[in-house]
């Protein structure tokens, strides 16, 4: 089950007596454990039901038997139980041993006045477990992945329901552009947003364009804008604002090699043949990320882009390797980037 039908199914009151909540996306993870206790919980049971243990401290069966206790002075109670380490496809060692049967009988039948919580902070789980389809066969398996660039039309379009305001389909790509797919970081912006509009209003894209913060990806772009215009002024610029923002020259090394590989990915399916829409199962962005994409490839040639790629290749190498001052690589890299794009631009 996704996390926006779990979110559907709790304002519709419906509470689960057992979920399994698994993925590395841990705003999603926040926000279903907060509204499993909103949904399940009184604010008077609050202290005195709510339970959480560490599976990689504390033994299985010491859970079931929290959970198969009456609630204190209340009619319901929750229990969160994390990592658990055993439903892993290799399990980690423990000091201890788990007695996953006991588990495994409590999800044939849990008790109606417990909702137990486990919580899987995990990339993957075993799904050929016998625990795992039991708890998918009585409960709610949620996967909490972070958030895929194709679908963050949909997430936009429910974060702006909640907050109740409209976001008209021409402004999602400056989203995209600014925020990216960073759910804590769209929800912040749509928080500021509504608080700009009238309940129920709409936000127009003069008002994104004011409001959205800008994010290390659009400086990003802005970057490759900089090599494609051989305006080495304007990239040493956005290189110290980006500083002061405290990002990484590593990280902000990767952010361009992978700007440009998309630029290369779609210059290489439009020789194809493919078309923008038959692109993204290939690139495996937003429609938005894509249009950019082709609107840069025409400035280079493909000798260029691999010649910036090998470019960029070496920079991470030296960096990582500690063979140069990162930030200082980073300068010498935009010199290199500024060369090729010279060079291709005589020969072109």
């Amino acid at each position: 089950m996704s996390y926006l039908e779990t979110i559907k199914k709790l304002k519709q009151k419906k509470l689960s007596r057992l979920y399994l909540l698994y993925g590395t996306e841990m705003y999603l993870i926040q926000e279903i454990r907060r509204k499993i206790l909103e949904t399940g919980l009184t604010e008077d049971d609050m202290e005195m039901n709510v339970s959480h243990y560490d599976l990689e401290e504390t033994p299985i069966e010491d859970v079931i038997t929290d959970a198969e206790t009456y609630p204190f002075l209340g009619e319901h109670k929750v229990i969160f139980a994390h990592n658990p380490t055993f439903m892993k496809g290799k399990p980690d060692k423990l000091p201890f041993e788990h007695h996953t049967d006991v588990l495994l009988r409590y999800a044939e039948n849990p008790v109606d006045y417990s909702t137990l919580v486990i919580v899987a902070p995990y990339e993957k789980l075993d799904e050929r477990k016998k625990i795992f389809k039991q708890i998918k066969n009585n409960g709610e398996v949620v996967q909490c992945h972070p958030v895929r660039e194709w679908d963050v039309d949909e997430w936009i379009d429910a974060l702006a329901k909640e907050h109740n305001i409209t976001i008209p389909s021409h402004v999602h790509e400056l989203f995209v552009r600014e925020v990216g797919t960073n759910l804590m970081a769209l929800r912040s912006e749509m928080e500021k947003l509504a608080l700009n509009v009238e309940a129920g209003g709409t936000i127009t894209k003069e008002m994104a364009e004011n409001l959205l913060s800008h994010s290390a990806e659009t400086s990003g772009l802005k970057l490759v804008d900089a090599v494609m215009d051989q305006d080495l002024t304007r990239a040493i610029e956005l290189y110290k604002d980006l500083q002061k923002a405290n990002e990484e020259p590593i990280a902000l090394t990767a952010l361009l090699a992978s700007q440009f590989r998309t630029i290369v990915l779609a210059k290489i399916l439009k020789q194809k043949g493919y078309t923008e829409n038959h692109m993204r199962p290939y690139i495996k962005a937003h429609p938005y990320v894509i249009k950019m994409a082709l609107k840069r490839e025409r400035k280079f040639s493909l000798t260029e882009l691999e010649s910036i790629i090998d470019s960029i290749a070496e920079t991470d190498h030296k960096m990582k390797q500690g063979l140069m001052e990162q930030s200082l690589a980073f300068e010498m890299m935009l010199y290199q980037l500024m060369d090729i794009r010279k060079q291709g631009s005589q020969s072109g």
